[in-house]
């Protein structure tokens, strides 16, 4: 069977620090990026509306998520852990899976260094 995917996209700024071996020094200070995230939705158009899903109802999901990330010191963001690539892409899955079932998966990415993580799911 042929699938629907649909695909919203968002950025937030934020700050954050991270303790690691390479580029150890320039990590452990307060740093910020711009990141970008994108949501994969996937799933059969309903016949009523000939939507998967209403993008409208995606943004507003988005914009209440994007307030608590925008401009945030990510150490400090409850849930969060470590503020990694990895976990940045299982926080939002799981702030939005509730509300957005058909989300099968979440891509962070930051264009200012080419670093990127997708996580997937399936349904």
């Amino acid at each position: 069977p042929l699938m629907h995917q649909l695909s919203q996209r968002f950025y937030f700024d934020a700050a954050h620090t991270l303790n690691r071996v390479v580029e150890a020094e320039p990590s452990k200070r307060i740093h910020g990026h711009t990141y970008w995230a994108e949501l994969l939705l996937e799933g059969e158009p309903d016949p009523a509306t000939g939507m998967v899903v209403d993008l409208g109802r995606v943004r507003q999901h988005i914009e209440r998520l994007r307030t608590r990330l925008d401009h945030a010191f990510l150490d400090e963001l409850p849930g969060l852990g470590v503020p990694t690539l990895e976990n940045l892409c299982s926080y939002i899955l799981g702030q939005l899976q509730a509300e957005l079932p058909v989300l099968v998966a979440v891509r962070v990415w930051r264009d200012s260094t080419g670093d990127g993580c997708t996580l997937r799911r399936t349904i």
